[in-house]
């Protein structure tokens, strides 16, 4: 289940993308099937083994076209391990929200994107966040929980204070809010209340077969309770220049702007750590149900 939608935030084959905060590697997986050269960070050492794990599976099943890399790695996303001006592409999805040095982490990210390189930004979306802090303590209150809620404003202005250039927002998983909502009444760790087990069911089915009733009514739910709010962002070639593409809005509906044109795709260089593959749909369906759009 994918939170930054690639046809706002298009990838050129051969882009260098830096997934930070992966967790279980989703975006860093669809990527790797664009023919990116994709490393994906996490402290999280237990998840970048599994991550590694997937990246080998996909190279053997020929899940990403020739040319395309990844890597898997441990990593502090306060004190990021490359080069200034590494990567074409940065997608930090879920994972601000969970750190107290926001400020710092969106630095770190600006420093390793080039010049005209491209940002996406996901967190959970105020309105559905509140409630879900609400209804249950356990939620947020544990190690390594979310210990801000962002409004839109904040957000888009703690991006364009860090350098970055906002250029287009939307809310996704508009179905999933009610679900994690179902878990803070009935207690996060139940899973055995059974609205959650059948709400969970609806969940897994829809990512399985993306049946028309669900898309559309995702669509008409994540401008009212979609569960995370998204920010693409480019990074300017120069200190102070003019945004090129449409101001972002803030928290609200949906801002529908086209991305920004791609750089022509370069040949993708050999030697990266080789990767490969996707989870099997319904081992991924069933895990990234419960928690991507958390």
């Amino acid at each position: 289940m994918l939170t930054v939608d690639f046809s706002r935030f298009p990838l050129a084959p051969g882009d260098r993308v830096l997934d930070l905060g992966c967790g279980a590697g989703r975006h860093a997986f669809e990527c790797y099937r664009r023919g990116a050269q994709v490393v994906a960070l996490d402290q999280n050492g237990e998840e970048i083994r599994e991550v590694a794990k997937w990246f080998a599976a996909m190279e053997e099943a020929g899940e990403a076209p020739a040319g395309a890399s990844a890597t898997a790695m441990e990593g502090d996303a306060l004190n990021l391990p490359f080069p200034d001006d590494s990567f074409d592409v940065v997608i930090i999805s879920e994972v601000m929200e969970h750190i107290p040095d926001d400020k710092g982490v969106l630095a770190e990210m600006v420093r390793v994107l080039r010049p005209g390189g491209r940002i996406a930004v996901t967190v959970p979306r105020y309105g559905p966040e509140k409630v879900c802090w609400a209804l249950s303590d356990a939620y947020h209150e544990v190690e390594g929980g979310h210990i801000r809620i962002y409004r839109g404003d904040e957000l888009l202005g703690k991006m364009r204070e860090a350098g970055l250039e906002p250029y287009g927002t939307h809310h996704a998983h508009g179905l999933h809010s009610p679900y994690w909502w179902l878990k803070c009444a009935f207690g996060v760790d139940n899973d055995k209340a059974l609205p959650v087990q059948a709400y969970h069911k609806l969940l897994v089915w829809d990512i399985m077969k993306k049946p028309l009733a669900t898309r559309l009514a995702e669509r008409a739910l994540n401008p009212v309770i979609g569960k995370s709010f998204v920010v693409y962002a480019t990074k300017p070639h120069l200190p102070g220049t003019a945004a090129a593409e449409p101001a972002a809005t803030a928290e609200g509906e949906p801002a529908e702007t086209a991305a920004p044109a791609r750089k022509p795709a370069r040949s993708a260089k050999s030697g990266a750590r080789k990767a490969a593959g996707a989870q099997p749909a319904a081992t991924s369906a069933a895990k990234n149900s419960t928690g991507a759009a958390k």
